[in-house]
């Protein structure tokens, strides 16, 4: 008899090299004792990775290793043999084991990843973060799943809420994210997360604010959302209220007169005033926006970096998918686009300040996949003061716009990219500035014209390189 031991027992990795040790040993499934975690074996055999090889290890179907890396999530305690048993299989000839829904190994294989699916959509649908009293920009969360599927999951949440800090708490595993680095660490109570904060009041409002009566399916929701979750969401308070009153509001809605309908979107409030001096004050101000309607689908305000005293500013037109995510200027491919420009012409980005001219990312969905759209005249106006606070506050030398949007914000709506970019230009303020495409364009050029796209913007940007002391 030999042993396997898997360590996290939920780690495909730590799997994958007990699996394959033994399968180059030639041994065989029921030889094996799967150790991993709390599932200790009573007898101690000779160690599998102690082996040595009687064969070469065999090419296994990608498919394979992502149905393990599920299986693998599942609090069942057979699952590591029972995927050694099928990588046996598909090893020793059954190569099409993987289509075959009918074989129990595959069906049980199969209802194990479907488990830990349907526990990974509960996570990142259910987990509510609660702000850490006293701490800025911090927020803890309490979460109880039914499988191993933090470290899973914990990406999702990292990639989604980029611009704070945060951890999620559950008995067995905790995730941290200090807005850098995502660690790991052991379990821990439920006492150890905040158990309401200020905002949650505001929440159950709006959410009491949008209840449709004439639309419970209470079975439906119960089946949807089940009652073990209830106690993590602060609106399932209201529940049993919303449940007993809503024949009571339906009949309401109903008796009630028409309204006509509103033909214009209502204004939006601006912006509250600034209540901190110099960069600190306009940044935290922005994050508040509300002068037109991109901040609702946005995640947030991505607002501008770079040096108080930065002798050169660079202006895109919005932000892009991951600056929304991140939070910050030029950090995806059209950043990074723009670091290799400014390098080969011998510019250092950190010296200057880098913003957009429209504050919150446009986009249409396409399934899952955010899209970039243009902003409209309007976006432009509205986030105006922005861009001329940053302006008063930066006092640059000089101005570079990227793009034909941040050119229209600086130089006017009657400005030609495709004439005048490359050209130094004298903005309204009396600065000296350029035009030139946004990089992002260049990575839409077909394959076939994109170095000559892009030696055409290292050109454009080579105007930086003529003035002295800006190195």
């Amino acid at each position: 008899m030999f042993t396997a031991t898997v360590e996290p027992p939920w780690d495909v990795s730590a799997w994958r090299a007990q699996a394959r040790a033994a399968l180059i040993a030639g041994i065989a499934p029921e030889d094996i004792v799967w150790n991993a975690g709390a599932q200790g074996g009573l007898l101690d055999g000779a160690k599998v990775a102690d082996q040595p090889a009687v064969r070469d290890a065999p090419a296994v179907p990608k498919d394979f290793l992502s149905l393990a890396s599920l299986v693998l999530c599942h609090r069942d305690p057979h699952r590591h043999a029972l995927l050694y048993r099928l990588l046996w299989r598909i090893a020793n000839g059954e190569r099409e084991l993987l289509a075959r829904a009918t074989d129990p190994d595959m069906h049980r294989a199969v209802e194990l990843s479907k488990s830990v699916r349907r526990d990974s959509h509960k996570m990142k649908a259910f987990v509510r973060f609660r702000a850490v009293p006293g701490e800025d920009n911090a927020f803890v969360a309490w979460f109880e799943p039914d499988h191993f599927i933090v470290d899973r999951i914990a990406p999702f949440f990292m990639r989604r809420f980029a611009g704070m800090r945060w951890a999620i708490l559950t008995p067995y595993r905790s995730a941290m994210w200090d807005g850098e680095s995502l660690t790991f660490g052991d379990g821990r109570t439920r006492a150890d997360a905040p158990s309401d904060d200020a905002q949650e009041s505001l929440w159950r409002t709006y959410y009491a604010s949008i209840f449709n009566p004439a639309r419970l399916n209470p079975d439906m929701m119960r089946q949807e959302m089940a009652q073990k979750y209830w106690k993590l969401l602060p609106e399932a308070h209201l529940f049993p209220t919303m449940i007993r009153e809503a024949n009571q509001r339906t009949h309401a809605m109903r008796e009630r007169a028409p309204e006509p309908t509103r033909r214009r979107i209502p204004q939006m409030p601006e912006a509250p005033p600034v209540v901190e001096p110099g960069l600190p004050g306009l940044r935290h101000a922005a994050r508040a926006c509300r002068n037109c309607e991109l901040w609702q689908p946005a995640t947030q305000t991505v607002f501008g970096e770079g040096p108080q005293d930065a002798r050169i500013m660079l202006i895109g037109e919005q932000p892009g998918d991951e600056e929304d995510l991140v939070g910050r200027p030029f950090v995806g491919p059209s950043g990074k686009l723009l670091d290799r420009a400014l390098s080969e012409i011998g510019l250092d980005r950190s010296k200057m300040y880098v913003t957009n001219a429209v504050k919150h990312f446009r986009f249409e969905l396409r399934g899952k996949r955010r899209l970039h759209r243009n902003p409209d005249r309007s976006h432009e106006r509205a986030c105006a003061m922005w861009l001329e606070g940053e302006f008063a506050l930066i006092k640059p030398e000089v101005v570079v716009c990227l793009g034909a949007s941040a050119a229209r914000a600086i130089f006017g709506s009657s400005f030609r990219l495709t004439d005048e970019r490359g050209r130094w230009q004298t903005t309204p303020g009396g600065k000296r500035a350029f035009a030139t495409v946004h990089p992002s364009s260049i990575l839409r050029t077909e394959a076939s014209r994109r170095d000559e796209a892009y030696a055409g913007f290292v050109n454009d940007l080579r105007l930086l390189s003529t003035l002295t002391g800006f190195s």
